[in-house]
């Protein structure tokens, strides 16, 4: 436990602006990123790593989630979000210097890691800040606010940027914004004294982190290296897992207790998390690749095709809010699976000639699906993991929707790639290289006019390819719905 030294009105006011600033790159990175893409991977040459642009970031706020937390206790949740800070900006200045995709991959690792402690640590920090509970309710509400709206802004802003000056200004404009959190935060901050210094599971942290990046890079190479070695790196990484586990049930203070996981109930919740956020990730990162690419619209263009998609999210998850108390959870969630099942299966089913404006109604239904999934199993996993369990088992849903997102990144990632390689594979006059250079809409005008509709026809086979492992994940949920919620007696909430 911690002990904060007593701050006025002012100071208060400038500690939850700086946590604010710190949601608003966090949720502009989401959306803006997703923007660049195409851009990125044309002046970078790198189509095959286009996954991993996704994939890298979630990584690295995956592992550090859980790390962020004991860190905090250990020196304190002020340095903590001043070190996450710091690191996200240095990773977004290195991003946007990168001279090739490796160099920018290890980066954005860096950017995730920093990601991690801004999503995680405001929320801490503002339950010591804030001890009256209905203040401490409504800063989590501006704090929610200032990341859906950014997520909003985020395509417009990162539209212009790439249009105007280039797609590395999408990650310059993070430097002001961190600094600026970082000085309030130095200047307005009181520091905030540990009570006790909690004993650190290193082991723990380090086997979870080798275990993940193993598991991601023989994902990644799937269809690039040779299969043994894929092969190798997947059994590494389970077995780095396995140990991982037997270190948590001895760790004094463990990474994941492994406690919550005896409970049958919230093993659905986490299921069920895993499997409609690995779906969701897939509208999110394709459906701008596809107005670029295949409709050779501009990178604004593209990134405004997810602003309904955040609007309805908002919407929905306040709608469910007041409907939750006369629906039972099944129905709830199986409203969001159906309406996700309408984007992806929509998306599968389209084709080149589909107007713009039909593919973003489509995308934006998965938005009310993750905004009625998200608020129905959130409530409930608090309700399986009772009183006890239940900061720890919020937390552990948080992880488990990033690393199902990480991993589904990756996997997209290495669908597009064997599509591509496939699609190319027995032509001459088309190339990889190429292909990159299609997929951003100012680089494409430099390709053969005339070989442009066979590969934009290659591209949209992979971006099918993807959609229907989207909908055969949300049929798996489907399944897991009925098994865990169907005959499920309501319980009352926590109050």
């Amino acid at each position: 436990m911690e002990k904060s030294e007593r701050m006025n009105k002012k100071q208060i006011n400038m500690v939850t602006f700086a946590l604010m600033l710190g949601n608003v790159m966090a949720g502009l990175d989401g959306t803006i990123t997703n923007t660049a893409i195409p851009a990125i991977v044309s002046a970078l040459h790198g189509i095959q790593f286009m996954g991993w642009i996704v994939a890298i970031y979630l990584l690295g706020m995956s592992v550090s989630i859980p790390i962020w937390t004991k860190i905090g206790e250990r020196i304190t949740n002020k340095k903590a979000f001043e070190i996450a800070l710091i690191l996200f900006v240095l990773g977004s200045t290195f991003e946007g210097i990168a001279p090739n995709i490796y160099f920018f991959l290890i980066s954005r690792m860096v950017m995730g890691i920093g990601g991690g402690g801004m999503g995680s640590l405001p929320y801490i920090i503002a339950g010591y800040v804030f001890k009256n509970i209905k203040k401490r309710t409504q800063v989590l509400g501006y704090l929610t606010a200032s990341f859906n709206g950014a997520a909003i802004l985020g395509p417009l802003v990162g539209g212009w940027l790439i249009d105007a000056l280039s797609w590395r200004w999408v990650f310059y404009i993070n430097i002001p914004i961190g600094l600026l959190a970082f000085i309030i935060c130095i200047i307005f901050y009181k520091p905030v004294t540990p009570k006790s210094l909690p004993i650190f599971d290193l082991p723990g942290a380090g086997l979870l982190v080798c275990s993940l990046i193993m598991f991601l890079m023989g994902i990644q190479l799937l269809g690039i290296t040779a299969n043994w070695i894929v092969a190798l790196l997947i059994i590494i990484s389970l077995v780095l897992a396995f140990l991982f586990f037997y270190n948590e049930r001895k760790a004094k203070n463990p990474i994941i207790p492994l406690s919550i996981f005896k409970k049958r109930d919230l093993n659905g919740d986490f299921l069920l998390f895993a499997t409609t956020w690995g779906a969701f990730i897939a509208v999110n990162t394709y459906l701008p690749m596809w107005a670029q690419a295949l409709l050779g619209m501009s990178a604004l263009v593209g990134g405004m095709t997810l602003i309904p998609n955040s609007i309805v999210e908002i919407i929905a998850s306040q709608t469910v809010a007041t409907i939750q108390e006369h629906l039972r959870t099944f129905t709830l969630v199986m409203i969001g699976i159906v309406t996700m099942m309408i984007s992806t299966g929509g998306m599968f089913l389209s084709n080149l000639h589909t107007p713009l404006g039909l593919l973003t109604t489509l995308a934006a239904f998965s938005g009310i699906g993750v905004g009625f999934i998200f608020v129905a199993l959130q409530v409930k996993v608090q309700i399986d993991a009772g009183l006890k369990d239940m900061p720890t088992a919020t937390s552990t849903s948080y992880l488990i929707r990033i690393l199902a997102q990480t991993i589904m990144s990756a996997i997209y990632g290495v669908i597009m790639n064997l599509s591509l390689e496939h699609g190319i594979a027995h032509r001459t006059d088309i190339t990889m290289n190429m292909m990159n250079k299609l997929s951003d809409a100012a680089s494409a005008k430099s390709l053969p006019q005339n070989l442009i509709p066979t590969m934009r026809a290659i591209f949209h086979s992979g971006i099918k390819e993807i959609m229907l492992v989207s909908f055969i994940l949300l049929i798996i949920a489907t399944a897991l719905n009925f098994y865990f919620n169907w005959k499920k007696t309501p319980k009352k909430v926590l109050k």
